[in-house]
C-alpha cells in the first residue's frame, strides 16, 4: 500500500518541496518502557533514517529536523551531554549513506557553543556532501526561531553600520536573504510529533504560511505510514495565502 500511495503522491504533484518535522516524544517513548531517557533518543535515530528515505524517495526538495533546541541546554547535564555523544556518533556513522544517496547535509544554527571536535566534524560531513543534488537535509542543532531572526537582523545592521546600505533598506526579503534557510525553498509542512500542538521557536519565519499538523505519535513510533498518511492530506489542502479560493481557482487556469 505505501508503494502505491507513494506513486500517487508523486504524480499528483502536489508535494510538499519543503518540510520540516519536530521530532518529539523520544524521552516520554523511552520512560513508558521503564527506559532511560537517552535510550528513546537512539530509537529515534532509526525514524529519522525512514523520514529522510521517504523524502528522498519521493522527491522532496528539502527536509528540515529539529534535533537540538538552544532552550534544550536547560535539560539535567547528563541527558545533553548524552546528546551530543549521540549527535557525533550519527553523523560520523550516516554522513556516508548519506553522501551515496546524493543528499546534500546543512547543519543550522549556533554550532558555536559546541565542543571543537563536534564542530570539525559537522564542517567535515557538510564539505563531504556540498556537492550533492539530490535532498538537502536540514539538522537544526543549537537552533531557535528567534536566534535566526535576531542574526539575520544583526548582520543586516553591520551592513547599514558599513554603509553598504540604508535601513529603510531593510525589508521583509532582506530578512528572508539573511536567515538560515534562505537558499531553500519557502517552508510547506511542519509536523510535530509528540502531542503538543505548538511549534516551540522552530523556523519562527519560515512557518508564517505553512501547513501544520500536529501527531499524538511519539517519534520513535513515527513511521513511513503515518508520514505517507500526512502528505496526502496536504496534497488536498488548498494553500490561499491571503486571497480567496475563487482567486486561488482563477490562478491556476491562467
Amino acid at each position: 500500500m505505501s508503494d502505491q500511495l507513494k506513486t500517487q503522491l508523486m504524480a499528483s504533484n502536489k508535494l510538499p518541496r519543503h518540510v520540516a518535522m519536530i521530532m518529539d516524544g523520544n524521552g516520554r517513548w523511552a520512560q513508558r518502557q521503564g527506559k532511560r531517557r537517552v535510550m528513546g533518543h537512539k530509537a529515534g535515530v532509526d525514524r529519522v533514517r525512514e523520514a529522510v528515505k521517504v523524502s528522498r524517495e519521493l522527491g522532496i526538495e528539502s527536509l528540515t529536523l529539529f534535533a537540538f533546541s538552544s532552550e534544550n541546554w536547560q535539560r539535567p547535564a547528563d541527558e545533553v551531554s548524552l546528546l551530543m555523544e549521540l549527535f557525533f556518533t550519527v553523523l560520523s556513522r550516516e554522513v556516508s549513506k548519506l553522501h551515496r544517496n546524493n543528499v546534500k547535509l546543512k547543519v543550522i544554527g549556533d554550532t558555536s557553543r559546541f565542543s571543537d571536535k563536534l564542530q570539525q566534524k559537522i564542517a567535515k560531513a557538510e564539505d563531504k556532501t556540498k556537492d550533492n543534488s539530490g535532498l538537502i537535509l536540514n539538522v537544526a542543532a543549537n537552533y531557535g526561531g528567534r536566534w535566526d531572526i535576531t542574526q539575520a537582523c544583526q548582520q543586516l545592521a553591520a551592513k547599514v553600520a558599513a554603509g553598504e546600505m540604508s535601513a529603510t533598506d531593510i525589508s521583509e526579503e532582506a530578512i528572508e536573504q539573511h536567515i538560515c534557510t534562505a537558499q531553500l525553498p519557502a517552508l510547506d509542512l511542519m509536523i510535530r510529533t509528540g502531542g503538543d500542538c505548538r511549534i516551540s521557536n522552530f523556523l519562527l519565519w519560515q512557518a508564517a504560511y505553512s501547513e501544520l499538523h500536529f501527531s499524538a505519535t511519539l517519534w520513535p513510533d513515527f513511521g513511513e505510514t503515518e508520514y505517507l498518511d500526512i502528505l496526502a492530506n496536504f496534497a488536498n489542502v488548498e494553500r490561499r495565502f491571503g486571497c480567496t479560493s475563487e482567486q486561488v481557482s482563477a490562478s491556476l487556469q491562467e
